[in-house]
């Protein structure tokens, strides 16, 4: 089994990254041209809302609190800055 995740965004010119598993999403989209806003990187703000497609853990009950606001009734909506990366995932951004 490979410790190594990809994760594409779908729609995007941005390529595919690879991952270790568990390593942080956020951390990694620093870069200029991210396929992903972030702003607070602490699950408080929203603005990093993607669908994600594929298997990934559920989100604590405080991101959850944050989507019930900002995304209510969109099952794959997750903040990409509190995503544990563990599988390959399709991360899309969702619009507010």
């Amino acid at each position: 089994m490979s410790n190594f995740c990809t994760v594409s965004f779908p729609g995007t010119d941005y390529p595919p990254i690879t991952l270790q598993h568990h390593q942080s999403l956020s951390e990694h989209l620093t870069i200029q041209n991210s396929p992903v806003l972030f702003g607070c990187r602490t699950g408080i703000c929203g603005t990093c809302l993607v669908e994600v497609i594929g298997d990934i853990s559920a989100a604590l009950a405080d991101e959850r609190e944050m989507l019930d606001t900002v995304a209510p009734n969109v099952e794959n909506a997750r903040l990409a800055c509190q995503i544990e990366i563990t599988t390959n995932v399709e991360i899309c951004r969702l619009q507010r």
